[in-house]
């Protein structure tokens, strides 16, 4: 009776490792693309912001950005992290270049941004953890603002299913910025989450999620040991309101855009 009730437990545990719906740690994998909307774009040529489309824009702009975005969470805490971070693209034209008169030497660099910005999630609880770092000169500053996780507004069902990444996943239409979104979410992980989070769903994970401007698809949730300090804000964070983080935000963008446009588009250090 004994040997057969061992079997049968290993059997169950073997099962659960091969087959199991539930990793309590993990990564989810995302592909996402994002249209690049014109009107929040800020660019600076020679030293002078241009806006994209006028005569001193320059060409070849990408019309959307594609990266990878990836969720890791161990236990109750979690991590955003994406394949690229936030730059600024300066292009330079120089007149006189070798190959005779009027000849232009166009450089281009990007360069890292006046901050860099993380978000963690405290899925028991619900709530997002947005960590920013401001560099100045050789020092830095971290500041955490918590906020909880909004719930989409105009959440329908539509009762149809299908598998992504292995998952069962029930769609459900919202609506945010005006746009209609049409997102594939399960509720056979142990949390609540999605990659777009004015867009999270009353209960589950979202695996996809679409409009006419951008997408995320999952393409993987592997279950493997995350280490607990890995998902943990950093302790000395500065804790600030929501609303101070965005002035800082926008401050830090105003401020670097000035003094690329005094120093002729090159402040700070160039990242090849």
């Amino acid at each position: 009776m004994k040997y057969a009730l061992l079997t049968t437990l290993a059997t169950v545990a073997i099962t659960a490792l091969l087959y199991g719906q539930t990793p309590t740690s993990g990564k989810i994998t995302y592909e996402a693309m994002r249209q690049i909307d014109p009107s929040q774009m800020r660019m600076v040529v020679n030293g002078q912001e241009v806006r994209p489309g006028s005569p001193d824009a320059p060409e070849g702009m990408p019309d959307v950005i594609s990266f990878t975005q990836k969720l890791v969470f161990s236990g109750t805490m979690a991590k955003e992290e994406r394949d690229r971070q936030p730059n600024i693209t300066i292009r330079q034209t120089r007149d006189g270049a070798p190959g005779g008169p009027g000849a232009a030497d166009r450089r281009e660099r990007r360069m890292n941004g006046p901050f860099e910005q993380q978000t963690y999630l405290d899925l028991a609880n619900r709530k997002r953890i947005d960590i920013l770092t401001i560099r100045k000169d050789s020092a830095s500053q971290t500041y955490r603002a918590d906020k909880g996780m909004p719930t989409a507004t105009d959440w329908t069902t539509t009762g149809k299913t299908k598998k992504i990444a292995g998952y069962t996943c029930q769609k459900a239409t919202a609506l945010r910025r005006k746009q209609t979104y049409t997102i594939w979410y399960t509720t056979e992980l142990p949390f609540t989450y999605s990659p777009i989070a004015d867009l999270t769903p009353p209960t589950g994970v979202v695996l996809q999620i679409e409009s006419d401007s951008e997408s995320f698809k999952a393409t993987g949730v592997s279950s493997e040991a995350i280490a607990g300090n890995t998902v943990q804000p950093p302790a000395d964070a500065k804790v600030i309101s929501d609303e101070e983080m965005q002035d800082m935000r926008k401050k830090g963008m105003a401020d670097f855009r000035q003094r690329m446009m005094q120093n002729g588009g090159w402040p700070g250090r160039e990242r090849n």
